[in-house]
């Protein structure tokens, strides 16, 4: 009996994009519910995808090396909010201190990204739980120099920043001084929708310089490795080194994207901004359609915006259903860990399937042969 291309077709298309379809389906129901109107949603959209697109790109290159979703970006973000804390403490204001900022946050974050990448290569095949685990480790070290080293033994400052105590940086961390200092850099507002301009000029650059860098030599020889390892270093490609360079890349843009986040919030939380950077990250490239093997811009982008409105409609849909917004919130939470739970099933499911299918056309040529 022959079977309908019209259906194999959509039956692929679901099987290949279900995380997205499952997200477009949950904020179709809940934006009605909402009660918000298009033009306040479309405001937060726009906002949100200006201020979280750079981290999310931060995890495009080591999926193409075939390291799978880079938990580890969290050390890039303590390395960024590393370079705000100082940046603040000299009282460098506006653009300049984000630029300051960069400048401290960049060279510790390739150190670490380095380290990374050294460790990963030692557990290969379990990159993305290791990244998760190195991100908790070292977390224990950013707690340290924060709350005893800085104004102990690295010199702080400003009394405004350190607590009673006269060392350590306090709770919270006041960037009124940059607060949206790189939204405002180039205004533009189309009747009550205002555009972060510079954010998207930012944001188009590192598209730009991620399809040129796919075209390089390196990028090739990651492109190569994230196919197959042992073909990779056959072809005389440095496996180990091109699979560092992409943590070390990745690493440097997470500490870039969490400085343009918080610049954007006004406020940083020292002691637990980074945790969740990574979580929220992934679950947006995930819900963009990517997979832990293979991630475009375009999945980047879909990600974001499906994500986040998810995050705007669903905890005033469930004020409006329920007259309690905690369970959006709670409905927002499990969606985006169930979200992670799904890709990653799915990817395993797909693997097996493919290394099923590869086993029964080896039999099957075998059998030919001795036919």
């Amino acid at each position: 009996m022959k079977q309908n291309p019209h259906r194999l077709l959509g039956a692929d298309f679901l099987a290949n994009n279900m995380v997205v379809v499952i997200f477009v389906v949950i904020t179709a129901a809940a934006v009605p519910l909402s009660g918000l109107s298009m033009t306040s949603i479309l405001q937060e959209i726009l906002t949100r995808l200006g201020r979280n697109c750079f981290l999310v790109f931060s995890l495009v290159l080591p999926i193409m090396a075939g390291m799978g979703i880079n938990f580890g970006m969290v050390l890039g973000a303590m390395a960024g909010q590393i370079g705000l804390i100082f940046a603040v403490d000299w009282n460098i204001v506006g653009v300049p201190g984000l630029i300051f900022a960069s400048l401290i946050g960049v060279p510790i974050a390739a150190l670490l990204g380095w380290l990374a990448g050294t460790i990963l290569n030692r557990a290969r095949g379990r990159e993305m739980v290791t990244g998760y685990m190195l991100g908790f480790f070292m977390d224990g070290f950013y707690q340290l120099i924060v709350l005893y080293l800085m104004g102990f033994i690295i010199p702080v400052h400003s009394l405004a920043i350190t607590l009673s105590r006269g060392y350590g940086i306090r709770n919270t961390l006041n960037l009124e001084t940059m607060r949206m200092s790189l939204d405002r850099l180039i205004p533009l507002r189309i009747g009550t929708i205002t555009l972060p301009v510079a954010n998207y000029l930012i944001i188009g650059v590192l598209c730009l310089f991620i399809i040129w860098f796919r075209r390089t030599k390196l990028g090739q020889d990651m492109r190569a490795v994230g196919q197959d390892q042992q073909v990779a270093h056959a072809a005389g490609i440095p496996v180990d080194y091109t699979r560092i360079i992409a943590i070390v890349i990745s690493t440097i843009l997470a500490s870039l994207g969490q400085i343009i986040f918080l610049q954007n919030m006004g406020n940083m939380a020292t002691y637990n901004a980074h945790r969740q950077t990574g979580f929220f990250a992934a679950a947006a490239i995930l819900v963009g359609g990517a997979s832990v093997s293979r991630a475009t811009i375009t999945n980047v982008f879909i990600g974001t915006v499906l994500l986040h409105l998810m995050y705007i409609v669903v905890p005033r849909a469930g004020i409006n259903l329920f007259g309690d917004a905690m369970i959006g919130e709670y409905f927002r939470d499990a969606f985006s860990f169930a979200i992670i739970a799904l890709a990653l099933v799915i990817h395993a499911w797909r693997k097996r399937a493919n290394a099923e299918q590869n086993r029964s056309a080896l039999r099957g040529a075998a059998e030919a042969i001795a036919e």
